[in-house]
């Protein structure tokens, strides 16, 4: 049995005067809101948690693009673009054992004919014009199907979300071109669509 070191005290001189506390002042009952009420600052981030919430239930959930989540990159869907779906399953791939589905999320829309690839933030501001693929971020939103939607009818993931890894838009960029899925979708109409593609 080992014997502890009493613990070091700091003594105070009984004479040592104190500074006086000052009173508890509590804000009047109704002044930080009712219950039920977001805070104005906490508005956006309470409104995101809900439907993240209602995402992780079987809903869709609309993400702004940018900032620190993801832009994306649209493309025809078809033969040609399935190719680079599987090239990219090989280049995420880390290890032996890592799932044959390793690329990352990637969103199939058949109505519109359009893969969605969900890449890094701030890509769209580095990605030029090309001929296979546009590139958006903010301002835009998104709209994710739910992640149990994975075959259609409907927009569903081609390859799911997963939480560490987006699609890397240099590989994607050269397979695209080895590739040629096409036509690419007007930059304008994907604009005008994206909010409401679920």
């Amino acid at each position: 049995m080992s014997v502890r070191a009493p613990l070091p005290q700091r003594k105070v001189a009984p004479a040592q005067e104190r500074p006086p506390v000052p009173e508890a002042v509590f804000a009047q009952p109704n002044a930080l809101g009712s219950p039920g009420e977001v805070a104005p600052d906490m508005g956006s981030l309470a409104d995101r948690v809900r439907r993240l919430m209602a995402f992780q239930r079987g809903g869709d959930l609309v993400l702004p693009l940018g900032g620190h989540l993801f832009d994306i990159v649209v493309t025809a869907s078809g033969p040609e673009a399935y190719g680079v779906v599987a090239m990219l399953d090989e280049i995420q791939r880390t290890n032996q054992q890592d799932r044959p589905d390793a690329c990352g999320p990637v969103i199939e829309d058949p109505e519109r004919g359009w893969l969605i690839w969900l890449v890094p933030p701030a890509t769209s501001a580095q990605w030029t014009p090309h001929r296979y693929g546009a590139c958006l971020g903010r301002p835009h939103q998104l709209a994710l199907p739910p992640l149990s939607q994975a075959e259609p009818p409907g927009v569903f993931w081609r390859r799911r979300m997963r939480g560490d890894r987006l699609v890397p838009p240099v590989p994607l960029r050269d397979l695209l071109d080895r590739f040629r899925p096409g036509p690419v979708p007007h930059e304008a109409l994907l604009g005008s669509v994206l909010s409401s593609i679920c």
